[in-house]
Order: structure tokens, then C-alpha cells, then sequence
């Protein structure tokens, strides 16, 4: 029995579900093949990704290969109860609502690995983590993880290094059809979708705050940019950072830049980037958003404490009161900004990371037993496979290499 919002929302859902299956070619291909090979028949697939119209084509199409899907979302408010309701609708478990409480995320996090998982698609670590610590007897069965975003890896390469990854994990988020186009496109996009949909206000003109240049920071920075943005990189890497500066970009600490910036844009993977020590540095008006996995980045337990009074300054904006008189704006709770205030990343961007996603879980079905617990990149004959028909649905023909090109260089 799923646990949705209301069903009746279905229809609303279905349409989300059509739109995104229309310009998502490279996963509608890889369903058709799917109901012909049955490739995750007789297997349970527990994911936990953010439970949108792209993440419901995913399971469908895992669906068409005989899986019986387990689903939740990775954050209360990225869930669309409409998409919900619609996978349900469908015949397909679903145990996830917007808005849930921290006690019924964790819930529904248990009631998707009560099923006793064959397959793991994870979305920040959470399904791992609940796996280990309240569902340890379904380990033994477990074939394989597959892990969508920068955050779970981290946490899947501690255990790996403290020996405790009990069967194989694919970074899925590592692979190049993932973060050089998923990570920079998709997330360069859809951050400033959210932030725009969310404030009505320009972005031209604007100082912006980007923390963190990784592939996602480096996307946030680029559209920022483009968008006539004078931007702003704050970073610990020093690799990174000179990166930056070669970009064009001014490179500063959080504290120098706090006074700057007119919109801030965290996208670290680690906590506490924006605190109490940069609070009352802030312009007055200053907007606060983050598009790392948890909302960590920016301290919003702590904003609250230190803010004189809070009110909702605008829907999924709440203005802080600071003691200096200033007030300060924080979108969606601190949460993923291009998720907890739009629709996510576009669905052609989606088309390629969740076609790796879903030729990675049929490695893990094909390799049954023969992979070793730990982590491993995604295979390279599966990124290439992917860019190859990514290529192939936009009508991009390539070169291929000549005999004597490959004996030249030694392929």
C-alpha cells in the first residue's frame, strides 16, 4: 500500500510523466529495450532520488524490465504529490509526500527497504545509510548501489575506506555523461530557474555569491554570468580556486565576500558555509540559497536563533530580522533551491544521467556475484554508450577512427 498525498491527483501527474517521456528519447529507447530483455526480472528496486516527473520515468522504465519498484523521494520538498499519485496510480509503490516531517521522511525511507532490495538507486546516501543501521539482515541480498549525486559519494567512499561497503557501489555521479553535463548544465540551469521563479527579481546588475567551484559551481557561475551577474567565487580548494580566477571570476573568502553579495548560492556538499560569523556581515536584503544536497550549507537552525524575528516574506521565502536591523532572505528552508522551488534540471540534461542509472543497475543484475563489495566507476563502455545515443536522438554524427588511426595510437 502507497503512501501519497491523494490519489486523485493522478491525472496532474500523468501529464508531468508525458511531457518529460517526450524529450527524454535516450531513456524512451532504453525501455523499449528493457521490456524486451527483462533484464530486473524476479528483482526489487528500492530508490530514493527526488521524486519528480524525470525520477517517475525512471522507474517506469526500470519498471518495463521487470523490476518491482520501491520509491521515495530524497528531500520532503521536492517530492510533486501529483507524480506521486500518479506512479501509484500505475500500480507501483510509492511512499513519499511534499512537506513530510524528518520523522516521516525516515519512514518512508523504511517502508522502501522493508521490501528487502535486490538493487539500490540512492539519491544523498539515505537508503544506504538506513540499510546499515535498521535493515541489516536484507544486506546479504543486495546485488548493488548505484549512486546519483556528489554527496552520497562522499559518504560511499568514508565506508569504503573504513572497510564497512558490504557489496558494490557505482558512482554513477562520477561518470563524464553525468557530471560534466548534469552537474554543470543541469544544475548552471535549473538553480536559476528556481531562485527566478522563486523572487521575481532580476538577476542582471546583481553581485552573486557562488560557494564552491566544483562541476555544479562552476555551472551556477557560468549562467550567473550570462545572465549579467558580476560573480563571485568563494572555494578551499586552491586548485579550484585558480580555476576560477583563469575563468574570470573574483576568488575571495565567505567573510570578504558576505558584505558583497546580493545573492548567495552554496554548492559545497559540506556544512556550514554560511554561519553565525557571516550573518551580521550581510547587505541588508541579502538572499540566501543552496543547491547542495542537505540543507547544511547554510546555517538556517542557527539564522533563526540569531534573527530578532522571522516571517514569510514571499511564498517559500522566509525574511530574518537580524539584530543589526537588517533583514535577510532564505529560500526553501535552505534546501536545493532548483528543486524545493521549481522542477529540477531540464529533462533532456535528466535523459542522460538516468539513462547511465539505468544501464549501471542492469551491470549489476548481468555481474550477479561477480563484482567486489567497494566502490567502482561507472563502466566506460556505458558512458560512451550513452554519449553515443544522446548523439544519435539530436541527429550529431561524429568521426570515427580509421584502422591506422587506432594502431597509432595504440587503441
Amino acid at each position: 500500500m502507497s503512501t501519497i498525498r491523494d490519489i486523485s491527483l493522478a491525472p496532474s501527474g500523468e501529464r508531468k510523466i508525458a511531457w518529460v517521456e517526450r524529450n527524454m528519447p535516450l531513456c524512451r529507447s532504453i525501455g523499449e529495450e528493457f521490456e524486451r530483455t527483462k533484464p530486473f526480472a524476479g528483482l526489487k528496486i528500492a530508490l530514493s532520488v527526488h521524486l519528480e516527473a524525470k525520477t517517475a520515468y525512471l522507474c517506469r522504465v526500470m519498471a518495463r524490465g521487470g523490476a518491482e519498484m520501491h520509491i521515495t523521494g530524497s528531500n520532503p520538498l521536492s517530492t510533486q504529490d501529483d507524480v506521486a499519485a500518479a506512479l501509484a496510480a500505475g500500480g507501483l509503490e510509492v511512499h513519499a509526500t511534499h512537506g513530510c516531517t524528518a520523522e516521516e521522511y525516515d519512514a518512508n525511507i523504511d517502508k522502501v527497504l522493508a521490501c528487502g532490495p535486490n538493487i539500490i538507486i540512492d539519491d544523498g546516501g539515505d537508503l544506504m545509510e538506513g540499510l546499515r543501521a535498521r535493515y541489516p539482515q536484507f544486506i546479504p541480498g543486495v546485488l548493488g548501489l548505484c549512486e546519483e549525486t556528489t554527496t552520497g559519494v562522499h559518504r560511499l567512499r568514508r565506508l569504503d575506506r573504513e572497510g564497512q561497503l558490504p557489496f558494490p557501489a557505482v558512482l554513477v555521479n562520477d561518470a563524464d555523461c553525468k557530471h560534466l553535463f548534469d552537474n554543470r548544465y543541469g544544475t548552471g540551469q535549473s538553480v536559476w530557474d528556481g531562485i527566478m521563479r522563486t523572487t521575481n527579481l532580476i538577476v542582471a546588475g546583481k553581485d552573486v555569491v557562488v560557494a564552491g567551484y566544483g562541476w555544479c559551481g562552476k555551472g551556477v557561475a557560468m549562467r550567473a554570468k550570462g545572465l549579467g551577474a558580476r560573480v563571485i567565487i568563494t572555494e578551499t580548494d586552491p586548485v579550484r580556486a585558480i580555476e576560477a580566477v583563469m575563468d574570470g571570476f573574483r576568488v575571495m573568502p565567505m567573510a570578504q565576500a558576505a558584505p558583497i553579495g546580493d545573492i548567495f548560492c552554496t554548492v559545497t556538499g559540506c556544512a556550514g558555509v554560511i554561519t553565525r560569523e557571516h550573518f551580521p556581515l550581510l547587505k541588508d536584503g541579502a538572499i540566501l540559497t543552496n543547491a547542495g544536497h542537505f540543507n547544511v550549507e547554510v546555517d538556517a537552525e542557527d539564522l533563526e536563533k540569531y534573527a530578532v524575528s522571522h516571517h514569510e516574506a514571499r511564498n517559500n521565502i522566509e525574511g530574518y530580522e537580524l539584530p543589526n536591523g537588517r533583514t535577510v532572505f532564505l529560500i526553501a528552508e535552505g534546501r536545493l533551491v532548483n528543486l524545493a522551488s521549481g522542477d529540477g534540471h531540464p529533462a533532456e540534461i535528466m535523459d542522460m544521467s538516468f539513462a547511465i542509472q539505468a544501464l549501471c543497475a542492469r551491470y549489476l543484475a548481468q555481474h550477479k556475484g561477480q563484482l567486489k563489495p567497494g566502490v567502482m566507476v561507472v563502466p566506460a563502455e556505458i558512458d560512451r554508450e550513452v554519449a553515443q545515443r544522446k548523439l544519435d536522438t539530436m541527429g550529431v554524427a561524429i568521426d570515427v577512427l580509421t584502422p591506422e588511426q587506432k594502431d597509432y595510437l595504440g587503441i
